[in-house]
């Protein structure tokens, strides 16, 4: 099985020296639970994009600093690249960015949340346990970095996860669309890292919350989301 990522961003080059792209840190972490998973990474901002729709099995995208509304030509193209999946039914997984950029291309609404940045370690529920969800676990924990949130599902859309900050966290779509606003492939370090960077822009009272989130004896269960990702695009 060949995933497709879709990377919706370009990092800073000092971000990249120590962490990697975007398609490092899916790899690392899809691969550590299937082994078997073959990458072929695409830059979207750069309008990269495979040959034929059937490249891949399965297109991933990523975080990105933009906001899916935003009248960008590449962002635009995106949005038509997933309406082109949907249709075809060519499985689409969505992480944060593409959580909501998914959510805005099917006719969903995304907009800047009132709540503020959302930032540090969010617990979501799971609102319903489909048999792809193994191991099962009603409430896990993923590292956060948003402004913008999905604020209504498009109409073919269930919801997955939800919290009190984010109420939508994640959704699918029959069994070709699953996506979830946090991120499992981020560290901890890599949080810290680029939550003190933008400490001006998300302000004091975001950056101390993440701060205190942080510190709290609360594991973030990427490897588990990892699993339900991997068990989502295998069936």
């Amino acid at each position: 099985m060949i995933i497709g990522i879709l990377e919706a961003d370009i990092l800073d080059d000092d971000v990249i020296e120590r962490y990697g792209h975007y398609a490092d840190t899916f790899e690392q972490l899809l691969s550590a639970v299937d082994p078997q998973l073959a990458f072929q990474t695409y830059h979207v901002t750069q309008q990269q994009y495979p040959q034929d729709i059937n490249d891949c099995d399965v297109y991933l995208i990523t975080g990105s600093k933009s906001s899916v509304y935003e009248d960008i030509d590449w962002i635009n193209r995106l949005k038509q690249f997933v309406v082109d999946c949907y249709e075809r039914e060519v499985k689409m997984v969505g992480i944060c960015f593409g959580h909501q950029l998914i959510a805005h291309a099917l006719g969903g609404r995304v907009q800047k949340s009132d709540k503020g940045w959302g930032i540090g370690v969010a617990s979501s529920e799971v609102t319903h346990m489909p048999d792809w969800l193994v191991p099962e676990k009603k409430q896990f924990n993923l590292l956060v970095s948003h402004q913008d949130q999905v604020t209504r599902l498009p109409q073919q859309a269930s919801l997955v996860a939800t919290n009190e900050f984010c109420p939508i966290a994640g959704y699918r779509v029959n069994n070709s669309i699953l996506t979830f606003q946090g991120h499992p492939e981020f560290s901890r370090d890599y949080l810290r890292y680029i939550m003190t960077h933008r400490r001006d822009l998300i302000g004091e009272q975001a950056y101390n919350h993440a701060k205190q989130s942080l510190a709290r004896a609360l594991n973030e269960d990427n490897n588990l989301v990892a699993q339900w990702i991997v068990n989502f695009i295998r069936k």
